[in-house]
């Protein structure tokens, strides 16, 4: 009968002490090693520097950057959506809106803004909302390069929503026009403007009804709540937002010169594709005596920018990273080293001295 043959394998001790034999640069036995209080003190004093300064190091790297490129825009195919929140100082019946764009294609193609009947003349609970958003954005176009990095690094796309509700129903007739919604336009030049009477679509164009219509009535007041273009996006300030114009005169051309720019938006998570803009205002009476002739309104004539703005949310390689967190702390422990063996000779020197 044959018994199995069995073997155990020898214990040849640990991997890790045979990778510490492996040293090209000798060290001191730990009987040799004088151990003192000064010694003690430079040690927790260097592993305090290294843990801030490897703190500063994560922090600064998760503090991530955003850079600012620009390219020829060739998305010609896209489209442009345009948010709209104002209202008008004369109620629904005797306002038309339109949309009018280098192709000659106009609103019916585009869409439909909504229209509601409304007093000109906030509630208090508005007033407080809108007067705060006023100041708000007002600073946001002030000292907006002074923070843009904490704009584009919020998750807020807008810090004010839309007009709260009336706490008090005024008890008179409506004197005003609230214009609200979305259109999907072509991504050319075009002209949005809200004019006295409604608008009917011709082949060629469209015209505003207004025969009916006193110049007395005539009232381009406005106050706009919003007014943007493309999808909602963090880091972007949009300028009428928050803007209230007083008309002393019924008779007033409001002509707003705007700049759509294509922007990217690219962060860790999503890009996002969206649009921001400038613009110019033009305040124009129209006084047919003095030779000002035009259409009372207020028209929103912008234009597409030829090139894109591209935002890219980045920070450093990983490997840099690593690279210097090592540097740090084999940095630090090698100099508080070097102090202390300086520390030693010092008083060994001053100990023959003496004796």
């Amino acid at each position: 009968m044959e018994f199995e043959k069995v073997s155990l394998p020898r214990y040849r001790g640990s991997k890790l002490n045979k990778v510490k034999k492996i040293d090209m640069f000798p060290k001191l036995e730990d009987p040799y090693k004088m151990t003192s209080s000064v010694g003690g003190t430079f040690s927790i004093i260097g592993f305090f520097i290294i843990a801030w300064l490897l703190f500063s190091e994560i922090s600064y790297y998760l503090n991530s950057k955003f850079v600012f490129t620009f390219e020829p825009d060739v998305e010609l195919q896209e489209k442009l959506k345009i948010n709209i929140d104002l209202t008008v100082a004369m109620p629904c019946g005797l306002v038309g809106t339109d949309v009018l764009d280098s192709t000659n294609q106009n609103t019916f193609k585009f869409g439909q803004l909504e229209e509601e009947d409304t007093w000109f003349e906030l509630s208090e609970n508005q007033q407080i909302h809108f007067e705060n958003k006023k100041h708000f954005n007002s600073y946001l176009r002030e000292e907006y390069h002074n923070i843009k990095d904490l704009l584009w690094k919020s998750s807020f796309s807008t810090h004010f929503g839309d007009l709260p509700s009336r706490d008090h129903i005024p008890d008179r007739p409506y004197d005003a026009c609230r214009i609200y919604g979305s259109l999907i336009l072509n991504k050319v030049a075009g002209n949005f403007h809200i004019t006295a009477g409604k608008s009917i679509s011709l082949p060629r164009g469209h015209i505003h009804i207004s025969a009916f219509i006193s110049d007395q009535e005539y009232n381009f007041t406005h106050r706009i709540n919003k007014f943007s273009f493309g999808d909602p996006s963090p880091g972007i300030v949009h300028p009428l937002e928050g803007d209230e114009l007083i008309l002393t005169s019924a008779m007033t051309v409001v002509n707003y010169f705007i700049e759509v720019v294509p922007t990217t938006v690219k962060t860790f998570l999503n890009t996002i594709s969206t649009y921001q803009y400038s613009v110019n205002e033009l305040t124009r009476p129209i006084n047919h005596d003095k030779g000002s002739h035009g259409i009372p309104g207020i028209y929103f004539k912008y234009d597409m920018s030829a090139l894109r703005v591209k935002v890219s949310q980045e920070r450093d390689h990983l490997g840099m990273f690593l690279a210097r967190l090592c540097s740090i702390a084999g940095g630090i422990y090698v100099c508080s080293g070097k102090m202390f063996t300086y520390e030693e000779l010092i008083f060994k020197t001053q100990q023959v001295q003496n004796s």
